[in-house]
């Protein structure tokens, strides 16, 4: 599943974001501190300091925003959420080469283990403000290069090799983080995802009341059911 999620943030929220994050004593750490043996070797860019009291105050924001998604959750029926950390491109950190996420991932903010199922980003800068910086994910028929508006998300399966293309010029910030699903087959969410879109769509057509609304509901609910793991 690659889903492009509009509007995650409002424009007053990358504002805010961005007052935050292009502060001149905004605590930005050398990446490489939070890279895995893999990673280490291919990762060229800057962190946010995970334990900062802003790193806490803008993962509430992001974890508000997603709270309220209602598309984020039909696609990626979230069990867990990673803490949302903040990373930065340019002015020489401008570079992540290709990696595969850990399957595993360790939360520092509630010590809490997270299997990634899903990958997240959340773009937080204009795409005209920076050249470069593609998320590039790999496929078997080719490359997804993927430069979102500022308070867009792209959601992708964990298991994808993919990069961040080198920034040439500007700066580029995001949000990124994983979930692991209560629904962990990859086929199943997407059956999911799109039978609850389909009934979404019934709906509004026919309404809530409608025998053929009410029926899909009910399978919709029996094939999570067999599916989940909570």
């Amino acid at each position: 599943m690659f889903l492009h999620i509009q509007d995650v943030l409002t424009a007053d929220e990358v504002a805010f974001f961005r007052q935050k994050l292009w502060a001149a004593d905004a605590p930005w750490v050398d990446g490489t501190r939070s890279a895995g043996g893999q990673a280490v070797h291919q990762k060229n860019n800057l962190q946010l300091a995970q334990a900062s009291e802003l790193s806490a105050q803008l993962q509430g924001l992001v974890k508000a925003a997603l709270n309220r998604n209602a598309l984020f959750f039909s696609a990626a029926l979230p069990r867990r959420i990673y803490n949302p950390l903040f990373n930065k491109y340019g002015d020489g950190a401008n570079y992540y080469g290709n990696h595969v996420d850990s399957a595993v991932m360790h939360s520092r903010a509630d010590s809490c283990w997270v299997r990634s199922d899903l990958s997240c980003t959340l773009f937080l800068t204009p795409p005209d403000d920076y050249d470069g910086g593609e998320l590039v994910i790999a496929e078997a028929l080719g490359e997804k290069r993927i430069k979102l508006p500022a308070g867009d998300m792209i959601l992708y399966p964990s298991s994808t090799v993919h990069q961040v293309a080198p920034v040439t010029r500007g700066h580029r910030v995001s949000s990124f983080f994983w979930v692991e699903s209560v629904v962990r087959g990859l086929e199943q969410r997407q059956l999911l995802f799109d039978m609850d879109m389909a009934l979404l769509k019934l709906r509004q057509t026919h309404g809530d009341t409608d025998p053929s609304a009410i029926a899909l509901s009910g399978t919709y609910h029996n094939l999570l059911r067999m599916w989940a793991d909570v």
